[in-house]
C-alpha cells in the first residue's frame, strides 16, 4: 500500500497540487483503527468550529499495519476552549500547556498547535527559551502548517481527519515511513538545541520501530549530547522509563551506547563499563534482553529491577575502594549502594517507591549466602525474596563464580520442610578455629571476584 502511495506521491501528473493531503483510497486507515474516544473528542471540537485531528504516533503505526495504543488530538481550539467543552477534561503542564480527557483508563490528549516562536518577544509570557536555544515554554498558538512544522520527526507530523478520513501530510513522513528512515524536521542541531531530549526519542524511535536515523538527524548527536545534564532529572526519569520498556531495550542501550548518551545519564555506570567492560556489558545486556522478552510475554516490568541492574556494575568498585581504606566488606558494599545511587539521582530522578525495592534487592545479595540455622527460612519469607533471587542468578550469568549459590537457592525453593533441613545440614559447620573468617566471607556478597 505504501510503495503504491510513495509512487503517486511522487508522480505530479497523477496527483492534485495539494499532494500532502492524502485519500482513504490513498492510504487505506480506517477510522476503526483509531480509539473511539478519541475520535468522539475530533470530531465534537469540529462540530464546534475548530479544527481538530488525531495525530502523530497513533497515525504513524496504524500506516506500519501496527495497533495503535496512544491516540493524541492537535485542534485550532486553546487548552480553555477544550476544557470548556468536555467536562471530563483538565488542564496539566506550564511549560507545554495540554487538555487531558479522561474515559476510564483512557486518557486522550488534546494540544493546541503550536506556532513560531519568531513571532514572539522576548517578554511574552507564552515563550520562553534558554540562551542556548533550549525552550522552557511553548505555549505559543499556530496554524495547522506551522504546528506540524514544529514536530520533531516527520513520521510524527501525520494528521487524520475523522470527517472526511483523510491524512495530512507535511514534512514527507510517509515517504520516510516507506523508506524506513527517522528524520527531524528543520535543522538537526537547532532542534536538538531546542530540546535535547530529543536525541534520545530519536534513539527510542530507531530502536522501537527498527528505522535507521537519517545521516543528517544523526550527526549532531555526539556533539551534543553532554546537554542532556540541562535537563530536569524529573524529566529524564520518565524518558528513561520510555527507553527501556518499549519492547527492545538491548537494542536501545546498544545506541545509546553507539551515540554517547549513556554516560550523560548513567555516568557512573559508564565508567564501570569502561573499567571492566565484559562483565558489566554482560550483566546489563542480559538485564535488558530478559525485560524485553518479559514485555514480549506480556508479563509486568519492575522499574525498581531495572535500575538495580544498570547501577549494579559501579558499586563493586566503589566496594573495593572502600574496603581499601578500612572499611569492612558488607557495610562498605552497603556504602557502595548508598553513595552510586546518591549520585544518579543528580542525573535520574528515581522516585523512593522504587529506589526503595532497589536496595532491597541489592541488600539481599548479602543476605543469600547466609543459610545456617533458620537464616536461609527468614531470607525465602522476605517480599523481595523473588527479585533479589532473580538478581542472583543474573550476576551469576555475566560470569560471576557464587559457589553455585544459585542453584542451591532452586533447589531450595521446591522441597519441602524435611528436604530443606537436610540441605542446611549438608551446608556442615565451620570449625571453632575458621568460624570467625568463613562467616565474615559468607556476609560478603563479593567473596566471589567479579570477573574482569
Amino acid at each position: 500500500m505504501l510503495k503504491k502511495l510513495i509512487t503517486k506521491l511522487r508522480n505530479p501528473r497523477q496527483s492534485s497540487p495539494d499532494t500532502h493531503v492524502l485519500t482513504q483510497q490513498q492510504h487505506g486507515l480506517s477510522i476503526d483503527q483509531f480509539s473511539r474516544n478519541s475520535a468522539a473528542a475530533a470530531k465534537k471540537l469540529q462540530d464546534a468550529g475548530f479544527q481538530a485531528f488525531i495525530v502523530g504516533g497513533s497515525v504513524r503505526d496504524a500506516l506500519l499495519g501496527e495497533n495503535p495504543k496512544d491516540f493524541d488530538v492537535a485542534t485550532s481550539a486553546t487548552p480553555e476552549q477544550v476544557r470548556a467543552l468536555f467536562r471530563n477534561s483538565r488542564i496539566i503542564g506550564r511549560r507545554f500547556k495540554l487538555v487531558h480527557l479522561y474515559h476510564g483508563r483512557e486518557i486522550v490528549e488534546v494540544a493546541t498547535f503550536r506556532g513560531s516562536h519568531q513571532d514572539c518577544d522576548g517578554d511574552d509570557e507564552r515563550s520562553s527559551q534558554h540562551e542556548s536555544g533550549r525552550i522552557l515554554r511553548d505555549n505559543v498558538y499556530g496554524t495547522l502548517e506551522e504546528d506540524a512544522l514544529r514536530r520533531d520527526f516527520t513520521i510524527n507530523a501525520l494528521y487524520y481527519n475523522v470527517s472526511n478520513q483523510c491524512v495530512y501530510d507535511f514534512a514527507g513522513g510517509v515517504s520516510d515511513i516507506h523508506k524506513r528512515s527517522l528524520r527531524l524536521i528543520g535543522d538537526p542541531e537547532q532542534r536538538y538545541l531546542e530540546d535535547p531530549v530529543r536525541m534520545l526519542r530519536a534513539i527510542r524511535f530507531a530502536a522501537k520501530l527498527g528505522f535507521t536515523i537519517a545521516a543528517d538527524t544523526a550527526e549532531p548527536i555526539r556533539r551534543l549530547a553532554p546537554l542532556l545534564a540541562d535537563i530536569p532529572p524529573a524529566r529524564l526519569f520518565d524518558e528513561v522509563l520510555k527507553l527501556f520498556l518499549n519492547g527492545q531495550a538491548e537494542l536501545t542501550f546498544d545506541l545509546l551506547l553507539e551515540y554517547d548518551l549513556f554516560t550523560p545519564l548513567f555516568p557512573a555506570t559508564a565508567q564501570a563499563i569502561t573499567n571492566n567492560p565484559d562483565y558489566s556489558l554482560r550483566l546489563i545486556r542480559n538485564a535488558l534482553r530478559n525485560t524485553d522478552k518479559r514485555i514480549a510475554d506480556g508479563k509486568t516490568i519492575t522499574p525498581a529491577f531495572l535500575f538495580a541492574a544498570l547501577l549494579w556494575p559501579a558499586i563493586p568498585a566503589q566496594a573495593a575502594r572502600l574496603q581499601e581504606n578500612g572499611m569492612p566488606p558488607v557495610p562498605a558494599v552497603q556504602e557502595a549502594a548508598q553513595l552510586v545511587l546518591s549520585q544518579q539521582l543528580s542525573r535520574i530522578s528515581i522516585p523512593k517507591r522504587f529506589t526503595l525495592p532497589t536496595r532491597e534487592i541489592w541488600a539481599l545479595q548479602e543476605r543469600l549466602p547466609r543459610r545456617t540455622g533458620k537464616r536461609a527460612d527468614a531470607v525465602l519469607a522476605h517480599p523481595r525474596f523473588r527479585a533479589g533471587y532473580d538478581f542472583l542468578l543474573l550476576r551469576e550469568s555475566a560470569g560471576e563464580e557464587t559457589n553455585h549459590l544459585g542453584e542451591w537457592w532452586t533447589d531450595y525453593q521446591e522441597l519441602d520442610e524435611a528436604q530443606r533441613r537436610a540441605m542446611i545440614r549438608d551446608l556442615g559447620g565451620p570449625t571453632k578455629k575458621t568460624r570467625r573468617p568463613r562467616k565474615r566471607r559468607a556476609n560478603n556478597p563479593f567473596q566471589h571476584k567479579v570477573p574482569n
